[in-house]
């Protein structure tokens, strides 16, 4: 059975417990742990969830917010469902759509 995988980030979260409530507010203690960012990518950051984190602004957060990486990355993972097939009347999967299609209509001038 497959597994299907999701994470939630929690940054805003965090930043508003502390009482930061501006992406420009982080962009100081980030700067004071050697981690430059420009204010889009500081925006980015905060209001978006991201797909690719290196580890040392990971570790920056987490010095800045006395966190663990845990409290700022919310993981779930859920058993995939199994694709549904179609079945026709008798229970059995449609083979034979050919049946039930409308045949095209054609159109010849009237002579």
């Amino acid at each position: 059975m497959k597994r299907q995988v999701s994470y939630q980030w929690r940054l805003r979260e965090v930043m508003a417990a502390h009482g930061m409530f501006n992406a420009t507010d982080l962009a100081q203690p980030l700067a004071g742990r050697g981690i430059t960012l420009s204010s889009v990518q500081t925006w980015r950051l905060v209001t978006q969830s991201p797909e690719r984190l290196s580890l040392p602004v990971l570790a920056a957060l987490c010095d800045i917010f006395d966190c663990t990486p845990a409290d700022l990355i919310a993981t779930r993972a859920e058993d995939a469902r199994p694709r549904r097939t179609a079945i026709g009347e008798s229970g059995g999967p449609v083979t034979d759509l050919a049946a039930i299609r409308p045949k095209r209509a054609r159109i010849r001038p009237q002579e």
